[in-house]
């Protein structure tokens, strides 16, 4: 073969042959290549075959060399940026990878695989909206036809109602075209509708089982829609046809953590990242896992090469800060002051802030910084959420109403498992201590904060569902509950039994969700689980006020980014539970934090009698229970009774005029309040 080179024909019939093999046996596909290589050593087609078929073959490291000498080469070849790219991210290489997929997409906007392979990068390093663009600008490259090209289009550019009559005239002509459908449910997912688009999905599945694109989208929606059971099912699907995906792995991970496997998803986490190392985001969701399940060196070790990775990356910093037993270093504070120069964007800067603040104030010296610092995080996260404190208001005097009138003394049925003791208040209360103390009996499982009570809720409230939805007339909720039947209360009450088993992995009668905001669901708890026992943990309002405003929380609670906001909502929760005590006296079981800190033997016997439950030595040492805790108090409550944070906001009092005036008559009664 060192001879003259072979006519054009052999070379390009031997490369047909070489591509033929690449993907079934790479290693053919090598040495037919070497072949040809001989004879042509540049020849580009034949370079870029070798380049795909060592990645295959798994000499991937020789593959990037060999595809990067041929970009270098071949500048618009966007074949071999993708290839490139894909080669980078099996490295590990995710931000040179996302280049070069970028990079392929721009300089072929009609090649799909390019744009397929950078949503699931994408996807890969946590960049969810940025991978549901690409993948539409993939579908718009793949198909010829100009109905869904143009709505792939619109929905690209955000014109979703333009969108939505293309698609919809199509599935009218052509009703099992899964393509179209899969485009509906995506659109689904953009306006939040996401039971039409888990209809959807399910739809293009049964016409077309092995749609995989329609697949991952159903588990991600399913998971968005808090069905994480059911979206682990179809993760299961997508790995059994493809084991090694490392964007399915991550979403597979992200679902253990929220059904409680903390081990498993560590395991998950671990496995991706030795393999795909360069992703800063995938480090700190490691690091979240790790600190949950009490591995916190490890958990610490996570989020600094997250941040070595991306110094800028503001949630790594305030992950760090969330450990609330860590301290930073003057050098720390030093590279938080950097970030914040070497970024513009509000999601860096805001956690920054909240991770600069928790450096000040442990620092002392300087609290004035350390509280602008908190403020300054406060005002970015409120421009972000839509939250309304009169709605707030408004709901819970019309519950305080009901409650009044005698709704909880009449007997409505529901269901009778006694399974369930709701732990609620106020984040930042204490109630990580409470449920700790709890899951230290022997009767009694810590699960987390369960947002099924409030998804319930929120059905009941949405119109044209709920209650109508049960056989009973629509109405607003709470007051639509008066009009449920005794089966349709029962049926709710099993559907809460039903969804928060997944969250169940020991053999103990009864279990605690802690999800705090559950106190403003009383009524519909005692509706539809009468024997379930409930928990108000109450601290006082400055010090629980101070310790919420300084406390960026990963979803909800949009009420403690501002402080007059968050006094007002103390005022509402504190008042509802007071009409509750004095309608159904005994019904609620109070602990107030600093006689639990205080009087600490005592406080858990009255607890454990009101719940009926023998006590528990065990339940004295809770800081010897490793179970995993994913709230913010994790390192607190595994050690004994915290008491630094009693009287912390004292230092802060200059600055807490507006959460005093909000508060009103409750900062001057508490733990009571007057009616």
């Amino acid at each position: 073969m060192n001879g003259a080179a072979p006519p054009l024909v052999s070379i390009d019939t031997a490369l047909d042959r070489a591509a033929a093999l690449v993907d079934r046996a790479p290693a053919l596909a090598i040495a037919q290549i070497a072949e040809v290589l001989d004879a042509a050593p540049d020849h580009p087609r034949a370079r870029l075959i070798q380049g795909r078929a060592l990645r295959l073959a798994g000499d991937v490291q020789v593959a990037a060399e060999v595809l990067r000498r041929l970009a270098v080469a071949e500048p618009r070849s966007a074949a071999t940026a993708l290839e490139l790219g894909l080669t980078l991210r099996d490295l590990g290489q995710l931000p040179d990878a996302l280049t070069e997929m970028r990079r392929a997409g721009a300089l072929s906007p009609d090649l799909a695989a390019a744009w397929r392979a950078l949503a699931d990068t994408l996807a890969l390093a946590g960049e969810y909206e940025e991978a549901e663009r690409a993948h539409l600008a993939g579908v718009k490259a793949s198909t010829r036809d100009p109905i869904l090209a143009q709505a792939a289009m619109a929905m690209i550019e955000g014109r979703l109602n333009v969108a939505e009559r293309a698609l919809r005239d199509r599935l009218r002509a052509q009703p099992t075209d899964v393509a179209a459908i899969r485009m509906m449910a995506e659109l689904a997912v953009r306006l939040g509708r996401y039971d039409d688009a888990i209809t959807l999905l399910r739809r293009a599945l049964e016409l077309a089982p092995a749609f995989t694109a329609a697949r991952e989208l159903l588990a991600r929606t399913l998971q968005r829609h808090n069905r994480p059971a059911d979206a682990l099912a179809e993760v299961e699907h997508l790995l059994a046809a493809e084991p090694d995906n490392p964007s399915v792995l991550m979403l597979k991970a992200s679902l253990l953590v929220r059904i409680g496997d903390q081990e498993a998803a560590a395991a998950v986490y671990a496995h991706v990242l030795a393999r795909h190392p360069q992703q800063a985001k995938g480090w700190m969701s490691y690091g979240h896992v790790l600190k949950a399940i009490g591995r916190v060196d490890d958990a610490i070790a996570a989020y600094r090469t997250a941040l070595e990775q991306q110094p800028t990356l503001g949630e790594a910093w305030w992950s760090l800060a969330n450990l609330k037993t860590f301290r930073f270093s003057v050098d720390d504070r030093a590279a938080m002051e950097r970030g914040l120069r070497a970024t513009a964007d509000d999601e860096n800067r805001l956690h920054l802030h909240f991770a600069l603040g928790k450096a000040l104030e442990d620092a002392g010296g300087d609290d004035a910084a350390a509280f602008q610092a908190y403020a300054e995080g406060n005002r970015l996260r409120r421009a972000q959420l839509g939250y309304d404190p009169d709605e707030t208001h408004d709901q819970c005097a019309r519950i305080a109403a009901m409650v009044d009138r005698g709704f909880l003394d009449r007997a409505r049925g529901g269901s009778q498992a006694p399974d369930p003791i709701f732990v609620v208040g106020l984040p930042r209360s204490g109630s990580t201590l409470v449920e700790q103390i709890l899951a230290s009996h022997s009767m009694v499982e810590g699960t987390s904060e369960l947002p099924d009570m409030m998804a319930i809720a929120a059905r009941l409230a949405a119109p044209g569902k709920g209650a109508s939805s049960r056989g009973a007339a629509a109405g607003r909720y709470p007051e639509c509950l008066d009009d449920l039947p005794p089966d349709a209360l029962e049926a709710l009450g099993a559907e809460y039994i039903a969804r928060t088993r997944v969250h169940r992995h020991e053999a103990k009668p009864f279990f605690i969700d802690k999800m705090p905001n559950n106190w403003m669901h009383v009524a519909l708890i005692r509706a539809i689980l009468p024997k379930a026992r409930i928990v108000d943990v109450r601290r006082h309002p400055l010090g629980v006020g101070w310790s919420a405003y300084k406390q960026h929380f990963a979803r909800g609670q949009a009420f403690t980014y501002d402080l007059t906001e968050l006094g007002r909502y103390y005022a509402d929760y504190a008042t509802l539970m007071a009409h509750v005590d004095r309608a159904a006296p005994g019904s609620v079981h109070r602990v107030v934090y600093e006689r639990l800190v205080a009087d600490t033997e005592n406080e858990v016997h009255a607890l454990l009698e009101h719940l009926g439950l023998p006590f528990e030595d065990g339940c004295l040492a809770f800081w010897d229970n490793r179970r995993t805790v994913r709230t913010p108090s994790s390192e607190q409550v595994r050690q004994p009774i915290f008491t630094e944070g009693l009287d912390h906001w004292r230092r802060f009092e200059p600055w807490l005029a507006p959460l005093k005036a909000a508060l009103g008559t409750v900062l001057h009664t508490y733990p009571e309040v007057e009616l």
